[in-house]
């Protein structure tokens, strides 16, 4: 391990020292994909298998430093945002995390038939700089972030940057990519044939000996790499990479009240920020409303044969995963096998009723009707 991060320092020393421009780009490709190969020795270290007893957590030196663990439900258009927070003191706020200077929240949506309206907040130790690299166990806090379907940072609005670029910085070292899409870049190995590029776009720092010299630091000889877009070498090494993970994040900008209108009028033209004040319970609405629209998420009621449909308790469904079969998955697997058709009243169709099979996909607030063979 210690090596490894001597290897690390080393490589992001030179990559400081080295000035950016046309004639140092082979050079620089290089040196980023070296680092990805060990930063990815850190999150997947070689061996395994159980240890010892957990060592724990050192966490971030806050005022609100994890200690105790307290869970709440908020519904919300129907859907119950459960919460397990962890903080010094007694709860007194809606959201009491929102009162941690620096901390990650990761935003889980868990299709358990147990809870198919249910989606998970989850408040993380707050992490120290270093984490990625293994500082303070922090490797196993971030490891939780992956997983999740949202992140919230939540920042001091008296000084964001410095703190947003540091919980960046570890994220992005443990191949966490926030608020962004994969590379829009072809790759495929072969077995022959050597490097195949082809360019649909003109590109301003990837060339062929670029791209084949960082392919061969994997030891990657014969390829189709197809750059559908203007790409960058750290583009192209988070596609070799494969194991990127592409999470919405939104930033909560804490403690609006210490700040003056103008002030908080420039923090609204920011991206993917919501400005809040926990200690006065200011903007929660906006921050609810921006969660539920960065989750996508699809509320489906149930209308049981001869009744009103039940517009209490929807199941609420990811958007990647809205068809009538997953639908009936997440209410139980057994469904599925004794499905005939279902009626469905709402936006997916033309009339209402209308007589579906398992493959049609169903819209926000949809009303569903299963008949059984």
């Amino acid at each position: 391990m210690s090596s490894t991060l001597a290897k690390i320092a080393e490589i992001e020393a030179e990559m400081a020292r080295t000035q950016k421009n046309k004639a140092t780009a082979h050079h620089l490709g290089l040196l980023k994909a070296r680092l990805a190969k060990l930063r990815r020795e850190l999150i997947t270290p070689k061996g395994g298998g159980g240890g010892g007893p957990g060592e724990g957590f050192d966490v971030a030196a806050y005022e609100f430093t994890t200690l105790t663990t307290v869970p709440g439900v908020i519904r919300y258009k129907g859907a119950k945002i459960q919460y397990l927070l962890t903080f010094w003191g007694s709860p007194s706020l809606i959201f009491p995390m929102l009162a941690l200077p620096l901390c990650l929240l990761p935003l889980f949506f868990l299709p358990h038939r147990l809870s198919r309206n249910r989606v998970h907040l989850l408040d993380l130790p707050g992490i120290i700089e270093g984490a990625k690299d293994g500082k303070g166990r922090g490797r196993q806090v971030i490891a939780v972030a992956r997983t999740c379907n949202l992140i919230l940072i939540v920042l001091d609005v008296l000084k964001p940057l410095g703190h947003k670029k540091i919980i960046e910085n570890e994220l992005e070292g443990f191949g966490i990519r926030l608020n962004s899409k994969p590379p829009n870049i072809g790759f495929k190995k072969k077995d022959k044939g050597g490097i195949n590029l082809t360019a649909t776009c003109p590109q301003s720092e990837l060339d062929a000996e670029t791209v084949k010299s960082i392919l061969a630091e994997y030891k990657i000889h014969n390829a189709d790499v197809t750059l559908r877009s203007d790409a960058t070498a750290d583009d192209l090494i988070d596609v070799v990479e494969g194991n990127r993970v592409y999470i919405p994040c939104i930033y909560v900008l804490n403690k609006i009240d210490q700040i003056s209108i103008e002030e908080l009028d420039i923090i609204y033209k920011v991206p993917h920020c919501v400005p809040i004040s926990a200690h006065h319970r200011w903007n929660f609405d906006d921050l609810l409303e921006k969660i539920w629209d960065y989750l996508k998420l699809v509320r489906i009621y149930t209308k049981p044969k001869g009744q009103l449909p039940d517009y209490t308790s929807p199941v609420v469904l990811p958007y990647s995963r809205t068809t009538v079969e997953d639908f009936c998955m997440k209410i139980h697997k057994n469904l599925i096998k004794e499905f005939k058709y279902a009626l469905v009243w709402g936006l997916s169709v033309k009339h209402n009723p209308q007589k579906v099979g398992k493959d049609h996909t169903l819209e926000d607030e949809d009303v569903i009707q299963i008949v059984k063979k």
